[in-house]
């Protein structure tokens, strides 16, 4: 146990020494705002358009969405914690100081899933700030709210999400070794294969594709739109379930060939 404190540590000292993280971060928080507003705006026009009593939108509703924009930032940002050891020799060194594949592995999976949570948490509370400040104003007819308990709820879902996609993504890039391989392997989960899968019309395909982790992400998260008009087909329980699954299954991909080939 003191060895997988000590590794750790060490990881998390790596992740915060480097700029590329605070780039990352600095991006997926951009990109969540921007998203957000955009999508918060549209919204709010259709609602205003419609006849009749125009519903409110709920500030942090359009973060939920706006996370499958922002989360390749972060997508990034784990996967250079590990390829990035490959691509300079560092990993030799990594593994060394914990022989035991296993335990480098967990620490690294451990370093990230408190900060990319972290990250989803706070980048999603200043977007959803911005929501409610655009929405307030006069020309979308202060057609906005704010509860508390929604918000809450909206916003700790974004940061599980993603964490556990973060953690989806170091075992990619465990198994991979390359940042080239690991974002294309990782793009084709998220948005490739879903979107081909859904092209194709089929049933069964497009049952498959919304068991994939960017639907089951959306679903966890409380959305109902599979981004093509139709609903989500089952719940939030259930969509945490898939995405644990492809995280549970992306590590031991990667430790299988950790454990199998040399640094």
């Amino acid at each position: 146990m003191s060895t997988l404190w000590q590794a750790i540590g060490a990881e998390w000292g790596k992740l915060w020494s480097v700029r590329s993280t605070w780039w990352c971060l600095a991006a997926a928080t951009v990109l969540m705002v921007l998203s957000a507003l955009t999508l918060g705006g549209a919204t709010a026009t259709e609602a205003l358009l419609r006849e009749g009593a125009a519903t409110p939108v709920v500030a942090s509703e359009p973060v939920v969405s706006a996370a499958s924009f922002a989360q390749f930032a972060l997508v990034a940002l784990a996967m250079l914690t590990i390829t990035s050891e490959y691509s300079s020799g560092a990993v030799r060194v990594t593994l060394q100081a914990v022989p035991v594949r296993g335990v480098m592995l967990a620490a690294k999976a451990l370093v990230v899933v408190p900060a990319m949570a972290a990250a989803g948490v706070l980048s999603g509370a200043v977007a959803t700030a911005a929501v409610y400040l655009l929405l307030s104003a006069d020309a979308f007819g202060g057609l906005v709210v704010l509860p508390a308990g929604e918000v809450v709820a909206d916003l700790l879902a974004v940061g599980g999400f993603f964490a556990l996609l973060s953690v989806m993504t170091v075992g990619v890039g465990t198994a991979m070794r390359s940042a080239a391989g690991t974002l294309t392997v990782v793009f084709m989960l998220l948005m490739g294969l879903p979107l081909l899968l859904l092209m194709t019309g089929s049933q069964a395909a497009l049952e498959a594709s919304l068991r994939m982790p960017l639907f089951a992400g959306l679903a966890f998260m409380g959305s109902t739109d599979n981004l093509t008009g139709g609903p989500i087909p089952y719940s939030a329980g259930e969509g945490l379930a898939w995405l644990l699954a492809w995280t549970a299954a992306a590590l031991a991909i990667g430790h299988a060939v950790l454990r199998r080939r040399d640094a």
